[in-house]
């Protein structure tokens, strides 16, 4: 029997970081969407535009898809980062010298790979931009009077995620820990971002939409399948890819079990809404019987060497009976 502890623990600890973040910053990101959620057609719409977008992603053209997840990334880092950026001075520096730090050591350790590969160097240069506009800003703060949002600081995470994709995708560093790291922040900050705009009610329409949906696309059309490869080899942080612990040895070397970062958001989305409905510990709860779920059915398909199958239903599979009880109970 072959086991993995490395995603169900992954996927554990991404759902109960978004559980403790979302109390955090629900009341702000409810300010940006002026209190707006999600209705019963916004849910049916929202999955549908799912379908249809997985259904015709094998037909758009590489760069394209590059183009459109990278800007959907960095607006995505831009914007969070923009909304809390009106945190105290001491923070705001502390912030502009990570970035001062992280930049300077990356450029200068791509230095050392110049013969290697003249793209690996032309990010050195881009690294060393980044490092003078954070010190910049870094200088701009200590003068700065009010500790409103720094358009400024939002520049940062965002140039950073751009400059290490572009540059450095195909170095080893980038996949997979670069790759795994963006994975988990995109994971988390989608789950806190779209989670907010869902009720109790809508929750469960789109679950039960969404998971329905994985079903026919992954085991009868095979179309989920087919633009999950079709991404993959452009090496964007769509998913997160982990070695099985314990490892797993194949004939082409270790095996790696990946969960895309739309599992992720499902997951979180219940979670939150079970948070919210039911409190705290049954949330928990709750997102240690998805944890236990998946990785009952991850033993099954590497023991039985299954095909792909779909995430949802791996996870809704451990929270529903819990749920269930939970209402029969009351």
């Amino acid at each position: 029997m072959y086991f993995d502890i490395a995603m169900p623990l992954t996927l554990f600890m991404v759902i109960i970081v978004a559980m403790f973040l979302e109390r955090k910053v629900e009341k702000k990101l409810k300010v940006v969407f002026e209190e707006k959620e999600f209705g019963v057609r916004d849910a049916v719409l929202l999955v549908a535009a799912i379908s249809v977008t997985v259904s015709l992603m094998v037909f758009i053209p590489q760069m394209a898809i590059m183009i459109m997840f990278l800007f959907a990334y960095s607006m995505l880092l831009l914007i969070f980062t923009y909304l809390f950026s009106d945190f105290q001075k001491a923070k705001a520096r502390l912030f502009c010298t990570a970035f001062f730090i992280v930049s300077f050591v990356a450029a200068t350790i791509s230095l050392f790979n110049f013969g290697a590969s003249s793209t690996v160097a032309y990010g050195a240069l881009a690294l060393y931009c980044l490092f003078g506009f954070a010190f910049i800003a870094l200088l701009y703060e200590e003068n700065r009077t009010n500790t409103k949002e720094r358009w400024y600081l939002a520049i940062l995470p965002p140039a950073l995620f751009i400059v290490l994709y572009v540059f450095f995708s195909g170095t080893p560093i980038w996949f997979p820990y670069l790759l795994n790291l963006y994975g988990i922040v995109f994971a988390t900050l989608i789950i806190l971002y779209l989670g907010s705009l869902f009720t109790w009610k809508t929750s469960l329409i789109f679950v039960c939409l969404l998971t329905v949906m994985d079903i026919i696309l992954v085991l009868f059309t095979g179309t989920m399948v087919s633009a999950a490869r079709h991404v993959s080899g452009l090496r964007l942080p769509v998913l997160i890819s982990l070695p099985t612990v314990p490892a797993i040895v194949t004939e082409w070397g270790t095996l790696f079990m990946s969960l895309g970062l739309g599992d992720f958001f499902f997951a979180g989305l219940i979670g939150i809404q079970t948070l919210k409905k039911f409190g705290r510990g049954f949330a928990v709860s709750s997102v240690l019987a998805m944890s236990i779920s998946f990785f009952i059915f991850e033993t099954l398909i590497l023991t039985y060497e299954l095909r792909a199958f779909p995430g949802t239903l791996m996870i809704i599979c451990g929270w529903l009976p819990l749920v269930l009880w939970k209402k029969l109970k009351s």
